[in-house]
């Protein structure tokens, strides 16, 4: 929160971006107007899709400092309304990990080219976005903090397993190399709280820096004001919970 003499004011817009393997794709960036520097923060869209929740939380991170950039890891399945765009990829098995996760190191890689970034940069993600926020984190060196929103398939069965998800995120542990932040929901069937134990328990064997918090009478998207799951309280004290994890790791 900041004084009310203070001024404030942004940028907004949708940017061509570099993706995974050379593909130009396209993404969304916002950040305050000013010198900087500011820390930076890429941001991974949800199975929905690359789509107004994401935009106004790309907005939310520019309000509260952050240089954020959201790649739409779907533009290779073609444009158009974020839910049928979605639909086609989920036919499709999903995003490849491989990709998803280039396509994530090159959002990163943009940001600390900016001379306004301070030269940090943090991945935050809900839902299938958590997921490859983790998976990124642990592939792509560069980030300095993630934060994973009930990312679902980090723990993943053998049978669960697929040409575009060869890997369970969890199998990465060892290679995690900032602080993790993870919010979850007691009432969530992906992950599930036994889910969320397991990778904790991995956590601790790889002595990693991680802050998990489990929410009672939450589910699966708890943050989303839009839908049917959203919880309030826990709403509020998990968007707190990022920007102090944010806050001490960034800036």
């Amino acid at each position: 929160m900041q004084a009310t003499d203070v001024y404030q004011g942004m940028l907004a817009e949708t940017i061509p971006l570099t993706g995974a393997n050379g593909d130009a794709i396209n993404a969304y960036f916002a950040r305050p107007l000013g010198a900087g520097p500011f820390p930076g923060v890429v941001l991974i869209h949800h199975m929905p899709g690359w789509d107004e929740w994401y935009f106004e939380a790309t907005r939310k991170f520019a309000a509260h400092g952050y240089a954020a950039l959201a790649p739409n890891l779907y533009a290779r399945a073609g444009h158009g309304m974020p839910d049928d765009v979605a639909a086609r990829v989920r036919a499709a098995g999903g995003v490849p990990d491989e990709q998803a996760v280039g396509d994530v190191a090159a959002a990163m890689h943009y940001l600390r080219a900016l001379a306004y970034v301070n030269g940090r940069v943090g991945v935050f993600g809900t839902c299938s976005g958590g997921r490859h926020a983790y998976l990124a984190a642990c592939r792509v060196p560069g980030f300095d903090a993630v934060a994973d929103l009930w990312g679902g398939g980090v723990v993943m069965a053998p049978a669960d397993l697929t040409p575009n998800r060869p890997v369970a995120p969890i199998d990465y542990t060892a290679d995690l190399a900032c602080p993790l932040l993870g919010l979850f929901g007691a009432e969530d069937r992906s992950p599930t709280p036994e889910q969320v134990a397991q990778h904790e328990q991995v956590l601790k064997q790889h002595g990693k820096q991680y802050e998990f918090t489990m929410y009672p009478d939450a589910g699966h998207g708890f943050f989303y004001y839009d839908r049917p799951a959203y919880r309030q309280a826990q709403a509020v004290d998990g968007w707190q919970k990022v920007f102090a994890f944010f806050g001490k790791h960034l800036k």
